[in-house]
């Protein structure tokens, strides 16, 4: 055997496979026998398959071919997850469109028809992918989250979640992306950091009737346009000093590391208390505010890390300025619109990006004598997973579950899972379920689930749908022919209970991680049927994909089954490490770092690929994966071990 009949010999098995119905036979022998449940993380067919999607499927192949042959019933079916911002964004660029207005101008239901068509583009890729690396799985009957049994299976749970009060509306801070015009989720968010440098300025607040100076630093120069009050911390010394002949005033603890070896004299010294209340000259005043501001809070979440001790507030663009703001009756300025622009009202920069503001503001602050110095500083910022755009924290109205009343619970259901590595458990995922956020649920978007709440037009009373069923009896005008997505979905009209009204859907769809997430209970159209079926497959007993859905696909599950039945929803998940090329550079569509997997199979075959990707490592550490170890494992390994087993053979 030589190293080009390798793929060849594969092939032939393949074949052999296919035509003898292997996989189905392998099924049919364990009918009866104990079963092993295996839940199918759910790609997107949008984009073609690259090597961390074979990574996961060899390692998901190697778990349950292994139980298979322990005797177990191994029953494997695959899914499509079909909705969402990254589906939208690469029809986007396909049709040359750049925002939402553009896309509403389109038509929604085009602009939908187009994603429709767009997540199934790369499916035959996908199939044929997953046969070559011998993965066996049920792709003729997968579960699909754009059917309407599906939809209606997730309308079911948030029927529920609404039941008990965690489906709710409400006013927050949350990451938004300017570029695609909607929120993001807390696990979303912690999937898009990068490292970036940004300008950071110590600025001076001029204390009202007086030659003195409040010292503040900040890292957005832009949120000083909505800037509404000063927070100091109760318990900490503050300390007034006159330095190159001006007084200000910072935190005693901070004065000693940035003043140090610089000569200042020590005038006056406060509690942090003490200053509550003392106003100050505001910096910009584009707008009149309605409530009483520009004055020093107390605020404990005030730190001695970095900065003056001093924090600038401004409750539009920060979930701790937000609530010091609720508790002090402040303003809320909001001088920045959905596109991430400046407003015409804060006319030296109306329509521009706030970002690209900074340095025009940093220059008028020196100009008007306020900047006291200027840095730069490295530090994590969250961008879009999706666009890659810089998010901003805006004070928003969205829909939210109350996920954060539910931490002891998903801490609960953590313990009965097995983690492999041991260390995610309390590591990686424990903490972030410790501190579970609610979950910005909807999107101000076109493809995906629509968020099922009807609100009176008259007399604003609001109902969440459970089902198909129900919205037949409650609809004045349902549709002969039922599709559960925008705009169809939008057009159907429900009479109020309580005044007679007109009832419309609100605009929004949901998170698309929420649609994954339901996929223990969503691919058996639970409730609605397959009652028996749902409860004997969960939960699951084995899912495995990469260690950044830790975050994302990882903690949907959990959150959405301790919601619903307050269980784990897996007993066992493998996480598995990230694939990079020679270089130890993380593989991305965008570099095109890497060899296509079909390029690999046609030269060296699959097994030399599968086996490389087994051995390498622990599956859980990243693997440098480029076509020389592939062509090595080939020629010093698989190839010495046919001819060992050849030479057996003949003598």
């Amino acid at each position: 055997m030589d190293a080009k009949n390798y793929p060849r010999m594969e092939e032939e098995i393949l074949k052999y496979w296919d035509r003898n119905r292997i996989f189905e036979k392998s099924l049919k022998n364990r009918e009866g026998c104990k079963k092993f449940v295996f839940l199918e993380g759910p790609p997107t067919a949008n984009g073609l398959p690259h090597p961390g999607h074979v990574l996961t499927r060899t390692m998901k192949d190697v778990v349950l071919r292994y139980k298979t042959m322990k005797g177990f019933y191994v029953a494997r079916k695959a899914g499509w997850d079909t909705h969402g911002l990254p589906v939208e964004i690469e029809v986007e660029k396909m049709l040359g469109l750049r925002n939402k207005q553009e896309i509403e101008e389109y038509g929604i239901e085009r602009f939908n028809e187009e994603c429709k068509k767009s997540v199934f583009r790369y499916e035959e890729a996908w199939k044929e992918m997953t046969r070559r690396v011998g993965f066996w799985i049920n792709m003729d009957n997968p579960y699909i989250t754009l059917e309407n049994d599906y939809i209606e299976s997730v309308w079911w749970s948030l029927k529920e979640a609404w039941k008990k009060g965690l489906l709710f509306r409400g006013y927050k801070v949350t990451p938004y992306c300017p570029r695609c015009g909607t929120t993001l989720s807390s696990h979303e968010v912690a999937q898009g950091y990068k490292e970036v440098e940004d300008p950071s300025i110590f600025v001076k607040f001029k204390i009202k009737g007086k030659d003195e100076y409040f010292l503040a630093w900040t890292t957005t120069p832009w949120t000083l346009i909505s800037n509404v009050a000063l927070a100091v911390h109760p318990e900490e010394w503050y300390i007034k000093i006159e330095y190159e002949g001006e007084k200000l005033i910072l935190a005693e603890e901070r004065a000693a590391v940035l003043l140090k070896g610089k000569e200042y004299n020590e005038i006056d010294r406060y509690k942090g208390s003490e200053l509550e209340g003392i106003e100050y000259e505001p910096l910009y005043k584009f707008v009149e505010p309605e409530k009483k501001c520009w004055f020093v809070i107390l605020a404990d979440f005030v730190t001695m890390d970095e900065g003056t001790g001093i924090v600038h507030i401004a409750p539009a663009f920060g979930e701790e300025d937000y609530e010091a703001g609720r508790k002090y009756d402040l303003p809320v300025i909001q001088l920045v619109d959905l596109e991430g622009k400046f407003k015409e009202e804060v006319k030296p920069w109306a329509g521009k990006f706030v970002k690209d503001a900074d340095r025009e503001i940093i220059e008028d602050l020196k100009n008007r004598g306020l900047l006291v110095s200027e840095h730069k500083y490295r530090h994590q910022y969250p961008f879009c997973w999706r666009c890659d755009s810089p998010l901003l924290y805006y004070a928003i109205e969205s829909w939210f579950i109350g996920m954060s009343r539910l931490r002891e619970h998903l801490v609960k259901n953590n313990e009965k899972i097995n983690w492999y590595p041991e260390y995610i458990k309390h590591g990686r995922f424990g903490e972030f379920i410790r501190e579970a956020r609610d979950w910005a649920l909807s999107r101000k978007r076109y493809w995906g689930t629509p968020l099922p709440v009807w609100v009176c037009q008259k007399c604003g009373k609001e109902i969440c749908i459970g089902g198909i069923e129900e919205l037949r009896q409650k609809a004045t005008n349902f549709p002969e022919k039922l599709d559960l997505h925008r705009p169809y979905v939008d057009k159907i009209l429900l009479k109020c209970e309580e005044c007679g009204g007109e009832m419309k859907r609100v605009e929004e769809v949901i998170d698309a991680w929420y649609d994954s997430g339901s996929a223990p209970f969503a691919q058996w159209h639970y409730p609605f049927e397959n009652e028996k079926v749902f409860k004997e497959n969960f939960p699951a007993d084995f899912i495995c994909e990469a260690i950044d859905q830790t975050r994302g696909w990882f903690y949907s599950l959990l959150a959405i089954s301790t919601l619903l039945f307050d269980e784990a929803p897996y007993k066992n998940v493998l996480t598995l490490g990230l694939i990079l090329d020679e270089k130890g550079q993380k593989m991305s569509k965008k570099a095109r770092n890497y060899v296509e997997p079909a390029e690999i199979f046609q030269k060296y075959g699959a097994d030399a690929l599968r086996w490389y990707l087994i051995s390498a490592s622990p599956p859980w550490q990243p693997k440098r994966f480029y076509e020389k170890v592939v062509k090595d494992v080939l020629s010093k390994f698989l190839l010495t071990l046919w001819n060992v087993f050849s030479f057996y053979e003949t003598y």
